[in-house]
């Protein structure tokens, strides 16, 4: 007799021989002893928990001879003939090749024919969610309101691909994941009815690579037995799965600890040289730290562990590890993960995410999470903010004996780090000697353009100088006014300064240095400048100085309208016309 693969041999052939779904097979064998069984049947879930053998186990508990039973007897023609697959009535489709609409009408049409070998007609389409639309809507009225004798049992792993019209016409049963101990307890039983020898260790390796699913551990199985000699061991397992050992990712982990990038990228190379899956690798990698995870949070819970065993190595990294540290390395994995799949060099973002995380700080912390270097500095902290508490709550006591300004406390002033402008009047003045009328004008003329050039360069810059007026110019300097002290000091940073006279020097064509003050002061140290040009001694021509006072000043007091306009506006704001 040819040689039969484990999962075939070992399908189910009862509900009891299922495991992990007794949330489905309880609800199915109350059904069928009561006679309650449902017209439609819609199984969903993962691949390999046990869709399609429940649905082959209802069609023999059904027509079983000593029906109503739990469980088929396996015994009479009925059952027998299932099992074979030669009772006509009991028809299994796959919806993957037969998915049209001219299919599901020859069932449409058959379906109302009694069953000619059993008592009722089963009809089991697998993998239902790849039927056309038009498929499904022919499939609706039939299965809404099919004949007695007939029952319909759908079975997918995608369900959100069927429509709502569908499900709500069956009863839907949801396949859970198989646990790592239920899948390595069911494998115990069939290797002890093979005869074949398999380490505990290499059993719990397989129940991990299987991520679920019987059928995939039954399978992973298989492989491994054949690859095997005498006895099969984890490392058979790790060759035939593509996996890694539980002590390489404990020292990965040790290297990402100690930031030891030549002991982690040796391990990558080595793996590689085996001929590993980087993305297989990163994933175990992943799920060793999920693991960890868990662990910390609720250690007395090892069968939520998926991947991991909980050795020496697995506690002490668990116990040492703070957790933001885990929540860094998984997110850093993962977006290495992403990105392996969209390259044709997975290795090199392997390599990549090794190295960023040998050279993260994962300095290790103390009880609450607070590395241990800097932990004296945070209690000295905590210490002094307990001592300004009490000063708060209780006051400071003041002493009557001494003066009273003493017996007043003092009000604190925050001062800001940038020193106040301090108006330079020398360099003023030097400059006013320089400036004249002609150049002001001219200035002022090309302020607007200035100012629009250094909004499209620097839009800070323009904010604090938007503010500023031109009040003196000479030919190698320019004198702007601010309203606001903190729009004068900011307009004296070298980055700003240097974006407005880079821009000046564009417009105007020449080197210019800006000089800036307050208008209250510009008022004082025009005023003195121009009461001393009035009492200096008259120069010779040709030596005057380029900047006279205007006419409105020099006319200031001989009429007193004038007087009045300039004090109102300014000096530089009055033309007086005869």
């Amino acid at each position: 007799m040819a040689y039969q693969a484990l999962y075939r041999l070992y399908r189910p052939q009862q509900f009891q021989d299922m495991v992990g779904q007794e949330h489905i097979t309880k609800t199915l064998q109350n059904a069928l002893l009561q006679q309650k069984l449902s017209h439609a049947y819609l199984f969903s879930g993962p691949r390999g928990t046990g869709k399609t053998s429940a649905a082959k186990i209802i069609a023999k508990a059904v027509n079983c001879e000593k029906a109503p039973v739990a469980e088929p007897c396996n015994e009479c023609d009925a059952c027998i003939g299932i099992t074979k697959g030669s009772v006509s009535d009991v028809i299994e489709i796959d919806a993957a090749s037969n998915n049209g609409v001219d299919e599901i009408r020859d069932i449409r049409d058959k379906v109302k024919y009694a069953p000619s070998e059993v008592q009722y007609k089963v009809y089991i389409i697998d993998e239902v969610h790849m039927l056309t639309i038009g498929a499904f809507n022919a499939l609706l009225k039939t299965l809404e309101e099919p004949p007695a004798h007939v029952i319909f049992i759908l079975a997918t792993t995608e369900p959100h691909k069927i429509p709502l019209t569908i499900i709500s016409r069956c009863q839907r049963f949801d396949f859970r994941r198989i646990t790592s101990h239920a899948i390595v307890s069911r494998m115990k039983t069939v290797i002890d009815s093979q005869g074949v020898q398999v380490d505990d260790e290499a059993l719990h390796l397989v129940a991990r690579a299987a991520e679920g699913g019987m059928r995939d551990a039954l399978s992973i199985l298989d492989q491994a037995v054949s690859y095997s000699e005498d006895k099969v061991t984890s490392d058979d397992v790790l060759a035939v799965t593509g996996s890694v050992s539980q002590s390489l990712l404990s020292e990965m982990t040790d290297a990402f600890q100690k930031n030891n990038v030549i002991d982690a990228l040796k391990h990558v190379d080595h793996l590689m040289e085996k001929g590993k899956d980087p993305i297989r690798f990163i994933n175990d990698l992943i799920y060793y730290y999920r693991d960890m995870l868990l662990y910390q949070s609720a250690p007395d819970l090892e069968e939520v562990l998926d991947r991991a065993q909980v050795d020496q190595d697995f506690t002490a990294f668990a116990q040492k590890i703070p957790g933001d540290w885990i929540y860094q390395v998984i997110d850093v994995l993962n977006k290495a993960q992403q990105e392996m799949k969209w390259t044709n060099h997975p290795r090199i973002h392997l390599e990549l995410a090794i190295v960023k995380l040998c050279q993260e700080e994962n300095r290790p912390t103390g009880s609450q999470g607070i590395p241990t270097d800097i932990q004296p500095l945070v209690n000295r902290i905590e210490h002094l903010e307990k001592e300004l508490r009490l000063l708060k709550e209780q006051g400071v006591a003041n002493s009557h004996t001494g003066n009273q300004a003493e017996s007043e406390a003092p009000k604190r002033t925050f001062q800001s780090r940038t020193p106040k402008s301090k108006v330079s009047t020398g360099r003023i003045r030097e400059m006013l000697k320089e400036a004249s009328k002609k150049d002001l004008q001219l200035f002022r003329g090309k302020w607007g353009d200035i100012m629009e050039r250094i909004k499209a360069r620097m839009v800070n810059a323009h904010a604090w100088m938007i503010n500023a007026t031109p009040v003196a110019c000479s030919k190698d300097s320019f004198l702007l006014a601010f309203q606001h002290e903190l729009h004068s000091q900011m307009a004296v940073k070298d980055n700003i300064r240097e974006c407005v006279e880079s821009v000046v020097l564009e417009t105007m064509g020449r080197q210019m240095t800006m000089m800036t003050i307050l208008e209250k002061d510009w008022e004082s140290v025009k005023k003195s400048y121009i009461q001393e040009q009035q009492k200096a001694e008259p120069v010779e021509p040709g030596e005057e100085s380029d900047y006279q006072p205007d006419e409105a000043t020099q006319q200031k007091n001989e009429d007193p309208i004038v007087d009045e306009a300039i004090k109102l506006v300014g000096s530089e704001f009055v033309e007086i016309e005869d």
